[in-house]
């Protein structure tokens, strides 16, 4: 009689395991994939470069600094 009820114990355990790591999976989930593919989920590929302002009291003749994904993701 203990070990049925001691493997009911077992089995209700195991399904509240199931439904919190469901619920965790749920509203994370695109965090952890990004994480484990080495890859922000903050930074956005496809935004093109911002320009930085220029001072036009001393040009230069380098060209425009434009900034990476990373720093705008990181302000």
């Amino acid at each position: 009689m203990i070990a049925a009820f001691a493997t009911l114990t077992f089995l209700i355990d195991m399904w509240l395991c199931a439904i919190v790591i469901a619920g965790t999976l749920e509203q994370s989930g695109f965090k952890i994939i990004a994480a484990l593919q080495g890859r922000s989920s903050l930074a956005v590929p496809s935004a093109p470069p911002i320009k930085l302002r220029v001072s036009q009291r001393y040009p230069s003749s380098q060209r425009p600094v434009h900034a990476r994904v990373a720093l705008r993701a990181a302000a």
